[in-house]
């Protein structure tokens, strides 16, 4: 690590109360089954680092929250996962992250599709300049999951049934997805995601740009489909965080301070400034 981290490190530890070592802690307090292992993962745009040898496990269908105020790293350990940062320049990821076992950056691994098995849905709804059924079939297509088109509009059909969404667009599978509404694009989304059978569905704050009525009902197809994938969710809202998730990780100034259950890390942290965050004294 550089001497900046060093420093950085170093005077986190002395201002704000002992860094939690969590690839220490005890057993009963860690995620069971990890679907994705990071390990020392540091990140770097250009000379700028911004994570600091994260260590955190994604456990199989269950739901991780990732916390943190704004520019705390959250949202660039969650595009690690599935490379997206690959697509910014300068951005350099060290470390070990596994899918499954197995590097996610090796150079043998094939980029798209290891975006496939990691899905990711966008803070704000991103549908495809095409029709409802292309939005969903598109991926299907790309990576050869349907043989004619009656396995095709199966796969359509389950993945919209899947994102609660299929009652609502049935009758108008061909008209354009951006004609939605933004609650029903976001799940459009999710539905795009789901149709190329994925492992793991990451999501960077998928409820920031909805109303109330529309984020209930993502936060009710979150908890449906951690049932078959395993989810890992950026959220500025503790209480979504504390409504959808079973584990919650807290990163503050690029450290991944502190992952546990979400009960405990809302009601008993073991770092203060965990405990000051949940409780508002900054964010």
């Amino acid at each position: 690590m550089t001497n900046i981290a060093k420093s950085e490190n170093t005077d986190m530890n002395m201002s704000s109360g002992p860094f939690v070592d969590v690839a220490n802690t005890p057993k009963q307090q860690r995620a069971p089954k990890a679907r994705v292992t990071a390990q020392n993962v540091n990140v770097f745009y250009g000379q700028k680092q911004a994570l600091f040898d994260v260590c955190v496990d994604v456990p199989d269908r269950s739901v991780i929250a990732f916390i943190g105020p704004s520019g705390c790293g959250k949202s660039t350990f969650l595009r690690c996962l599935n490379r997206m940062n690959d697509t910014i320049e300068g951005c350099r990821v060290e470390g070990d992250i596994k899918l499954d076992g197995q590097d996610v950056y090796d150079p043998k691994i094939d980029v798209v599709e290891l975006r496939a098995r990691v899905g990711m849905v966008f803070q704000k709804p991103n549908p495809f300049p095409k029709s409802i059924f292309e939005n969903v079939a598109y991926g299907p297509k790309i990576h050869g999951l349907a043989t004619n088109k009656t396995e095709l509009e199966e796969i359509v059909v389950t993945s919209l049934r899947k994102a609660s969404l299929f009652e609502e667009v049935k009758d108008r599978l061909h008209e354009p997805g951006t004609g939605l509404s933004g609650g029903q694009q976001q799940r459009l989304c999710i539905a795009r995601a789901i149709a190329v059978s994925p492992e793991v569905i990451l999501m960077d704050e998928p409820c920031s740009a909805l109303d109330p009525i529309a984020t209930a009902k993502i936060e009710e197809l979150i908890d449906e489909l951690r049932a078959n994938y395993t989810i890992a969710i950026v959220t500025h809202s503790m209480q979504q965080a504390a409504r959808v998730s079973q584990r919650t990780a807290f990163f503050h100034l690029g450290l991944l301070v502190e992952e546990g259950p979400t009960e405990t890390i809302f009601t008993a942290p073991n770092d203060k400034r965990t405990q000051d965050y949940v409780t508002g004294r900054f964010g």
